[in-house]
């Protein structure tokens, strides 16, 4: 599953160290921060080694692999060396191969910190962008074959240092059509019509929703954030409150969403803390789950590995208690791909990045984002979905930054790692005020 996040701290010394190698890639320094990319590369046949580091998700390995294939018959010169990398194992892969300058495309995704986040939360990315780590692609012909809002929400202080390989939305539900139907359950579009329809799943042995520890805990969690705080406005203003001490993550609505979690969990098989990703999806696929939490990344898997015999839609998870708080998917901009400052091939990185924008059909036919190409047919799954994305809602975790000096439990409001099964705390209120003391002791320092 593709959510990658890059905020980890590393050292100035590997700060400073790539963006003086940046300055030495043969390409011009610009006064905003990036380098100026080759524009000389874009559509023109190149040579040399290419080397591309993407973190690792099935649909989009492939999508990556299709491009790369048809790019090298393209052009006869290049060799291609495409490393698909586990999440659990990409940053430090990135951060050796960025810091020995052996890598020619990264997925990277610089962010401006908002004006109530302290600066000693900075994600790395957000330093490189500044000290000149990435080229600027934002004068590139090639970037305008994306959609311009898209690359607005992409853009780190106006300039677009990445392309955006499409988008996912994961603050929704799987649903198994026929389990749906046999069991004479409608879509449910409020919070009550979703505990009602795994109740008389319950009662028929059906297992209600489909977890996995990990993998999918945390995205099920995002889900429910997103009906209690439907809008931009309401999780901006969550995130504010926050940091500035005046709203806490053990009271309120903060609280409900921990309750409302625990409920859901209630619904999962008991042991779910230890399935892991892909044995959760096959369980979906075979029917032990009603229901499962994911984001529209899997779509492909699911549709391949169930074929026509798996018959499956996609709604928003109902935490809400009107339909008109769940009436839109979170989401955000996938798999951004950046070339470093230092990438010893940088025309040929700029030239792969033109042919993904021109052939973007072989990618997003494996991949199943929604589009970030203008024009680009989305295909049915989108379609049928449409409603749920007309208007683009940020999901949480995008907008929330953590704040490196909290504690473990206030890592990522809200604390679904510390509710039982997967943690220790025996209901939400424990987990809510595990995660409040961690967080206001964070604020402290």
């Amino acid at each position: 599953m593709a959510t990658m996040r890059f905020r980890g701290r590393r050292s100035g010394v590997f700060l400073a160290a790539l963006a003086l190698a940046g300055t030495t890639a043969g390409c011009s320094g610009s006064s905003g921060g990036g380098s100026t990319a080759p524009t000389a590369a874009s559509g023109g046949k190149v040579t040399g080694a290419l080397n591309i580091l993407v973190s690792s998700a099935t649909g989009s390995d492939a999508g990556f692999k299709a491009v790369t294939d048809a790019f090298k018959a393209a052009n006869s010169g290049v060799t291609v060396n495409l490393t698909p990398t586990p999440n659990e194992n990409y940053n430090q892969a990135r951060s050796s191969r960025l810091t020995a300058g052996s890598v020619d495309i990264v997925v990277a995704a610089p962010r401006e910190l908002p004006s109530y986040v302290p600066a000693a939360n900075e994600g790395d990315d957000a330093r490189l962008a500044d000290q000149g780590g990435f080229l600027d692609l934002t004068n590139e012909p090639f970037m305008k074959n994306f959609n311009q809002s898209v690359l607005n929400e992409s853009k780190y202080k106006g300039k677009s240092y990445t392309v955006p390989t499409g988008l996912s939305y994961y603050t929704g539900m799987f649903y198994n059509k026929k389990i749906f139907a046999d069991a004479g359950i409608t879509v449910p579009t409020t919070w009550d019509e979703f505990t009602k329809a795994c109740d008389t799943l319950k009662a028929k042995g059906i297992i209600p929703f489909g977890i996995t520890g990990k993998d999918s805990a945390g995205v099920t969690t995002l889900g429910v954030v997103e009906g209690l705080y439907p809008t931009t406005d309401a999780k901006d203003a969550l995130a504010k409150g926050l940091y500035g001490g005046t709203v806490k993550l053990n009271e309120g609505l903060q609280l409900t969403v921990l309750q409302k979690l625990q409920k859901i969990y209630s619904y999962a098989e008991p042991n779910f803390a230890g399935v892991n990703y892909a044995t959760m999806t096959s369980q979906f696929v075979n029917g032990k789950y009603a229901m499962m939490g994911d984001g529209t990344w899997n779509t492909t898997t699911l549709q391949k590995a169930g074929g026509t015999a798996l018959s499956f839609g996609y709604v928003p998870l109902p935490s809400g208690d009107t339909a008109d708080a769940n009436k839109f998917l979170g989401g955000k901009v996938e798999l951004s791909l950046a070339v470093p400052a230092n990438a010893k091939n940088p025309k040929a990185a700029v030239a792969w990045l033109d042919f993904f924008s021109t052939h973007y059909a072989l990618f997003n036919d494996q991949a199943g984002f929604a589009p970030s190409v203008t024009n680009a047919k989305s295909g049915p799954f989108y379609t049928e979905i449409a409603k749920y994305t007309s208007t683009f809602e940020p999901a949480w975790d995008t907008i929330w930054i953590a704040n490196t000096k909290a504690g473990q439990n206030a890592s990522v409001p809200f604390n679904w790692a510390g509710l039982s099964p997967m943690g220790s705390s025996p209901n939400a209120q424990a987990a809510a005020d595990a995660s409040q003391k961690d967080w206001s002791a964070g604020l402290s320092k």
